[in-house]
């Protein structure tokens, strides 16, 4: 096959008509005289991506994002991987299709010793998915501390990885100094948690590559502005299915131009730099490379008309030329429903002094406040007018444990919010103003067998059968569901743009400040747990 355009060459960073001829992969390119009306582009390729987190299982997220001219993912499945093991890996490779998914070991299930997930992947399993599962690398190590302080479980599969002569991706928000050369000289070799300049120009000095990330929740493509593009890659890390319907890497490069990042540049963040560092045969046009092809209009808006991978058109003019059966996998949920006696918090005292997480909008990371609160026949109350609200973790994997906090920054005014999804053990969380609506939204969720519920006078729910993370629904589907819940959460009072995705994110213990488990309160900075009445 033929195709000629205005090719953008990664390698000299020069723009010049073509005629590129391919089959499966790239025979030969050679320029022409005349310029062309579009733009040939490598695939696309986002870097950093948890495909659970679209609430898509793989299949399904391929036919969303590869008519946006996604051609490729590196993908660390430690979503699944908490909730179901090697068994969850596995499922994720057979169900996806057409577009190339490369995954990689994930390097923290469980992400910390402070929680509890529904599956353990050591030294030893990682080293079985190298040999059998053919996974590229490992996947980011959230345990940033352990591995600071050397603990033997991570350092272990470090070593396996760099045995094996595979990259290791990082997860270091906010680590700079001393710590920092720390966990760069074990060999961790990217970083996508960065959200501010200086930090993230303090780990390209060290060698990191720096993934900029732009997701439904936290956006720091703006702040991030003035690096060596050529040390950087564009990702999304966690988009939610509403925003994978909009676009995908495409729209990524739109707002990098918009930016005033050269097009080119962008580019070169989505398709070579990610491709040479990860040594794949893509992210290029060059003969004896992979024919994963993009053709776009221009290079500001990317709209893009036509995706090739491996030489095969896949998606034309907005529309994925091929069909998908999702491949089925067994209910995850074990755990027994709730009643409103279960979230109490007891103190004996007309107030009392409590520590509260407040959510920070559009970022991952928390502060820690205080509130004072009324107390009612013994038990805390949540004071709405406060904006001060309470946030539970209920384990769902058998062991009937039950984490209590208080939040701010969601505006409820009643009812209350759920959901299986709750990086990265899933266990399900819930933000309520009353035990009584906690236990109405936690039940829900249990009776659909995963899923994200708003819960008031009504119950708005969206299931999500596939290890509560995912669905077997097209993205326009689940998208709309999805916007459903969240417009009832707005109706309860919620003030957030993306509320189930900033929840999700505050059982997470490696970020910080304060965070909340199945076990209890956690501050992330002192890396323990802490006390939730002062």
């Amino acid at each position: 096959m033929k195709l000629k355009g205005d090719l953008v060459d990664v390698f000299t960073e020069d723009i010049y008509p073509v005629e590129v001829e391919f089959k499966r992969e790239i025979v030969s390119v050679q320029k022409i005289s005349e310029e062309q009306p579009s733009y040939i582009l490598p695939g696309f390729i986002d870097s950093h991506i948890h495909i659970e987190s679209s609430m898509l299982c793989p299949c399904r997220f391929a036919e969303a994002v590869v008519p946006h001219g996604t051609t490729c993912t590196v993908s660390d499945p430690h979503e699944i991987g908490n909730v179901m093991g090697i068994e969850g890996i596995e499922y994720m490779i057979r169900d996806t299709c057409v577009l190339k998914v490369y995954y990689t070991a994930p390097s923290c299930v469980p992400a910390t010793a402070y929680e509890t997930s529904g599956a353990v992947i050591d030294a030893e399993d990682i080293e079985n998915l190298f040999n059998h599962c053919d996974l590229i690398g490992l996947g980011e190590v959230m345990n940033f501390p352990g591995v600071i302080a050397g603990d033997d479980g991570i350092m272990k599969k470090i070593a396996l990885t760099r045995k094996y002569g595979k990259p290791i991706d990082g997860h270091a928000p906010g680590l700079t100094g001393v710590d920092l050369r720390t966990y760069v000289e074990k060999g961790i070799s990217t970083d996508h948690e960065c959200t501010a300049l200086e930090e993230a120009k303090e780990k390209q000095q060290l060698g990191m590559k720096i993934m900029i990330r732009e997701g439904s929740a936290s956006k720091n493509m703006k702040d991030l502005l003035g690096l060596n593009y050529n040390n950087c890659f564009l990702v999304s890390d966690d988009l939610h299915p509403e925003d994978i319907k909009k676009g995908h890497v495409d729209v990524l490069l739109q707002k990098a131009v918009s930016y005033g990042i050269d097009p080119v540049k962008a580019v070169k963040m989505v398709t070579l730099n990610p491709a040479e560092h990860y040594n794949l045969n893509n992210g290029a046009i060059a003969p004896g490379m992979a024919a994963d092809i993009v053709v776009v209009d221009d290079l500001e808006t990317f709209d893009v008309r036509k995706v090739f991978i491996n030489g095969v058109l896949r998606a034309a003019d907005g529309k994925a030329l091929f069909s998908v059966n999702p491949t089925q996998v067994k209910n995850t949920i074990s755990v027994n429903c709730t009643s409103p006696s279960d979230f109490a918090v007891n103190y004996d005292e007309d107030t009392v002094k409590v520590r509260v997480i407040t959510v920070v909008e559009g970022q991952l990371y928390t502060k820690a406040d205080e509130a004072c609160l009324p107390c009612e026949n013994g038990v805390v109350l949540p004071d709405v007018e406060q904006d001060v609200l309470k946030l539970t973790v209920v384990e769902r994997y058998g062991h009937s444990r039950i984490g209590i906090a208080f939040v701010k920054g969601f505006g409820l005014k009643e009812g209350a919010l759920a959901s299986s999804v709750a990086h990265d053990s899933h266990n399900i969380i819930c933000v309520g103003s009353s035990d009584r609506g906690i236990a109405d939204a936690v039940n829900t969720v249990i009776n659909i067998q995963g899923g994200i519920a708003a819960c008031g006078k009504e119950k708005v729910f969206l299931k999500l059968p596939v290890a509560g993370l995912m669905s077997y629904e097209p993205v326009g589907t689940v998208a709309e569901k999805h916007e459903k819940v969240q417009a009832y959460a707005r109706k309860l009072g919620c003030v957030l743009q993306n509320p189930f995705m900033q929840l999700s994110f505050l059982a997470l213990l490696v970020i910080p400040e304060l965070k909340l488990s199945d076990k209890g309160l956690f501050d992330v900075q002192k890396f323990a747990f802490v006390d939730v009445v002062i």
